[in-house]
């Protein structure tokens, strides 16, 4: 079984998809520190690629900034079939309590279109105090928070497969 390294240091398995032929899984990328979060999203689609989903089953979206991510996740998830959704950013902590604002806006808006309980979004975005620690959780010693994204965007898809198969 394949696995990824999660920023404990352990190994993380990369779950079977219940359904290979049918699951489609969305990335948005927030444009902002993109050395970071398209290092995310690589990691994310990696994963999904070792899982066997082929490219078409996957729609990438880019939106300018992390703050954008909760608009365009519940958009996705209005206007198409999608079994999970990975919302991918990077806030890295500044002179201002901007980063407060904007890691409690897309917590919360997360939080709230997952507790509608229709379709799973993945929480991939890095709230860091600076840039080491960023690039540390985007490939680096403590893993690549992305593929960690993809491993529970499957595991909750297969979850709601399961709910509903009975």
């Amino acid at each position: 079984m394949a696995t990824v390294l999660n920023t404990n240091g352990a190994e993380l398995p990369i779950p079977t998809i219940i359904d290979k032929d049918t699951f489609r899984c969305a990335i948005i990328t927030a444009e902002w520190n993109p050395d970071i979060t398209h290092t995310l999203r690589d990691g994310a689609i990696a994963v999904l690629h070792n899982a066997g989903v082929d490219d078409s089953h996957i729609s990438l979206y880019d939106v300018p900034g992390t703050i954008e991510l909760v608009n365009a996740a519940a958009a996705v998830i209005n206007n198409s079939e999608v079994d999970a959704v990975i919302v991918i950013g990077c806030v890295i902590r500044g002179d201002t309590p901007h980063f407060d604002y904007v890691c409690q806006h897309t917590a919360q808006g997360v939080a709230e279109i997952n507790a509608r309980g229709t379709t799973p979004v993945i929480f991939g975005v890095l709230t860091v105090e600076n840039l080491q620690q960023a690039c540390d959780r985007a490939g680096g010693y403590l893993g690549n928070k992305g593929s960690e994204a993809a491993v529970a965007a499957i595991a909750m898809a297969n979850l709601h497969t399961r709910l509903r198969l009975g």
